[in-house]
């Protein structure tokens, strides 16, 4: 898997352009990954909600939830479903409306130089081993892409929004996920 630099897509990703995106004020200023989990309607996998969601074409009217969040204009770089597959719905050069309110070690405006990957989930489901496996050989490529991003610099919602969120949630495994990401 590998980021096609010119276009700064992931080449193995499927590309769903989301109008939810626009410029960064700084292109070169990467230093964050952020983990998130999602699910739509709330607990239920394997739709098509979350792409809807992502490219505002979410039908208030087909669940009662959609109804609370219709007016949303929210979007992430990449969406890895439960079967491993991978959406990318902005180029990882622009900025992603993922972060919403946020802070990294005393910097706000997360979504500024922040790149954002939503796994497919809850905060009280385990995520499944294939989505682990994309998501290492996702951020494997983006690191390969963007060096300057720490290895460190690998976060959750919860983490820059501690306050608001809790996603992925705590049967998110990191330990696992270091694991995946130190090996070759």
């Amino acid at each position: 898997m590998q980021v096609l630099a010119d276009l700064g897509l992931l080449d193995k990703a499927e590309y769903i352009p989301s109008p939810n995106a626009d410029l960064r004020p700084d292109e070169a200023d990467l230093s964050l990954i952020v983990v998130h989990g999602i699910s739509l309607p709330p607990n239920h996998f394997g739709g098509p909600e979350v792409e809807q969601l992502f490219t505002n074409q979410l039908d208030p009217k087909a669940d009662p939830y959609f109804e609370m969040i219709k007016d949303l204009r929210v979007s992430a770089h990449l969406f890895i479903r439960r079967d491993g597959s991978i959406i990318q719905f902005v180029p990882f050069h622009k900025r992603a409306w993922h972060a919403g309110v946020s802070d990294f070690n005393g910097r706000p405006k997360c979504n500024d130089f922040s790149i954002g990957i939503e796994l497919e989930g809850t905060d009280h489901t385990l995520y499944t081993a294939i989505q682990y496996e994309s998501l290492a050989a996702s951020i494997k490529a983006i690191w390969k892409a963007y060096p300057q991003i720490p290895k460190t610099a690998v976060v959750g919602h919860c983490d820059i929004a501690p306050n608001r969120k809790t996603d992925p949630g705590r049967y998110f495994l990191w330990s696992a996920l270091r694991r995946m990401l130190e090996s070759a």
